[in-house]
């Protein structure tokens, strides 16, 4: 609107700018929740089972979606040899998604591999292994009773409370602790893998003891049916006695075994794998 001298009247300016300024507001708005909707999930939860003495979740890697055992004693994800044919892969090397948790995990790579000693003992049909490969790159909550697991991006984990604590580090693509043995004559001190998918409260290396008198050796190992009693385990300033064991082909000749499920699942655990700590909490916490 003209002012009668031929000015611009400032009703006609604040009229014009009201609505540009609006639009400019309302722009922004949408432009904020629009970069929010695309940007990657900092944090996701599932519900688990704990039985056969491993962790087990709905997840789908390669398109593939069932129940996998979620272990960060194995080193590389793997999909089962069937159910890999049944979804039309010929490879034995994949690359694709994983999705666990409720978090989208692109350009993973993944092993077709035949998993039938591994899983055929569990009351559920498992498709695969998610691997420390895959859970490497995150916080990795999880607590047995109630089974759950959360996965969580640097720096946006939710509080853990009172807690012990231990180094992380990495062997042959596998996170290791410290931690010490005894069979009542000999201990030793070294360096034992943790791990959520390993059946056995403790794995020995076969190049660093033995199970003498052993009616059939081979069952000693992942999959078998014997399983010789350890005098005591010392971890994170816990003594543990008479625990469940058996024997693992050696994986390193740094690393003493493995600590398995079965002896974790007194503790809710939180593998910090980007800061390198495991931190350990009373599971009735």
């Amino acid at each position: 609107m003209r002012h009668p001298k031929g000015g611009v009247a400032a009703g006609a300016r604040l009229g014009y700018a009201g609505p540009r300024n609006l639009v400019t507001r309302f722009s922004s708005a949408l432009a904020a929740v629009l970069a929010l909707a695309g940007s990657p999930a900092l944090a996701g939860e599932a519900a688990c089972w704990f039985e056969g003495g491993v962790v087990v979740a709905p997840a789908e890697v390669m398109g593939v979606a069932g129940d996998f055992v979620i272990d960060t004693a194995t080193p590389h994800t793997q999909l089962a040899e069937s159910q890999a044919q049944a979804a039309g892969f010929a490879e034995t090397a994949l690359t694709g998604g994983v999705r666990l948790a409720g978090l989208d995990l692109t350009g993973r790579t993944v092993a077709v591999a035949d998993l039938d000693m591994r899983t055929g003992a569990l009351p559920t049909p498992v498709a695969g292994v998610i691997g420390a490969d895959v859970l490497r790159p995150y916080v990795l909550d999880v607590s047995f009773a109630p089974c759950r697991l959360r996965l969580s991006r640097a720096g946006h984990a939710p509080p853990f409370g009172r807690h012990a604590a231990l180094p992380i580090g990495w062997i042959a693509g596998r996170p290791f602790v410290q931690a010490a043995v005894s069979d009542s004559r000999l201990a030793l001190s070294a360096r034992f893998v943790p791990g959520t998918g390993v059946d056995r409260a403790i794995r020995l290396s076969d190049v660093l003891a033995d199970a003498p008198g052993a009616s059939r050796r081979k069952e000693l190992y992942p999959y078998g049916v014997l399983a010789p009693r350890l005098r005591a385990l010392s971890f994170a300033g816990d003594l543990a006695e008479n625990l469940a064991s058996g024997l693992i082909g050696a994986e390193d000749p740094a690393l003493a075994g493995q600590i398995g499920a079965p002896f974790l699942a007194r503790y809710r655990l939180r593998f910090d794998f980007p800061a390198g700590r495991l931190y350990l909490a009373p599971a009735a916490d």
